[in-house]
């Protein structure tokens, strides 16, 4: 073989190489997108909060709102909804969903999670667990919210977080929305020549997890959704056990969701009013 040959493959392996490299070191700048500056507060749409500290179990503090519910709701009995939120931005920029589970009558409790907001620390994967385990203790212990009155919410990458949670806990329900199967999944996505699967250091497996829970389960999906394929939704939802169910969105994975569909939040309080 010619020897301008033999470079050009010696080049191309090590830019491979190079760039392997660089998804297995740096993937936490793909996973985790946080904010510190709180922009809104629910306050600017005209709800009632208390700003919440808690302490992890690794000694990190973490920054949260709790929201009591509007008494006219559509919900039968009084639950708090767990927010685990997405993997970019913070609290601040949940405002406007915590007031369509608010209308709908749900209290709500959202956190921060560790280095997003005001919380302290560094994001991680076992650290956003712990996060979600820190508000699940408070809201059953300093709220004194019977566990079976607890709907875990998770959005995308919260999505994960919570359906660990819920494999923990057994709330009384899990809501899984626009959530992907898992991160190794999502890494061959994101990089479909490399090994993405084999070079992701991130489990955040919904998909598996779900299959544990013991709880009623309803996840939704948008087909619109570009970041998420909505296949990852439907395989959640077929790994989930009874009761289930799927309302379908529409919309794109960050302009789209639940908030817009009047449709999948009948749907939801509906399945809540039935299994809880």
């Amino acid at each position: 073989m010619p020897e301008l040959a033999w470079s050009v493959i010696r080049i191309a392996v090590a830019v491979y190489a190079g760039l392997c490299f660089l998804v297995l070191f740096r993937q936490g700048r793909y996973v985790y997108f946080p904010d510190r500056e709180i922009g809104l507060t629910p306050e600017a749409l005209n709800m009632a909060y208390d700003d919440v500290v808690l302490q992890t179990q690794d000694g990190v503090r973490i920054t949260g709102w709790f929201v009591p519910g509007a008494p006219d709701g559509a919900l039968k009995r009084r639950l708090t909804l767990l927010f685990c939120h997405g993997n970019g931005g913070d609290i601040g920029d949940r405002v406007g969903s915590i007031k369509v589970f608010h209308d709908m009558g749900f209290d709500v409790f959202i956190f921060d999670y560790r280095g997003y907001g005001h919380s302290t620390g560094r994001p991680s994967e076992h650290g956003t667990y712990l996060d979600a385990q820190a508000a699940w203790n408070y809201l059953k212990g300093t709220r004194s919210v019977a566990p079976q009155d607890i709907v875990v919410f998770g959005r995308s990458l919260g999505g994960a977080v919570a359906a660990w949670l819920a494999e923990q806990v057994n709330p009384g329900a899990l809501f899984l929305e626009s959530t992907f199967t898992s991160a190794k999944d999502m890494a061959q996505r994101m990089f479909p020549l490399l090994p993405g699967r084999l070079l992701c250091r991130y489990d955040y497996n919904a998909v598996d997890r779900v299959g544990r829970v013991r709880c009623p389960v309803f996840v939704t999906h948008s087909r619109e959704d570009e970041m998420i394929p909505f296949r990852h939704g439907e395989r959640i939802f077929e790994g989930a056990r009874e009761p289930k169910a799927f309302c379908e969105l529409t919309g794109s994975h960050n302009a789209g969701g639940f908030d817009i569909h009047p449709d999948c939040r009948q749907a939801l309080a509906a399945f809540l009013n039935e299994h809880l």
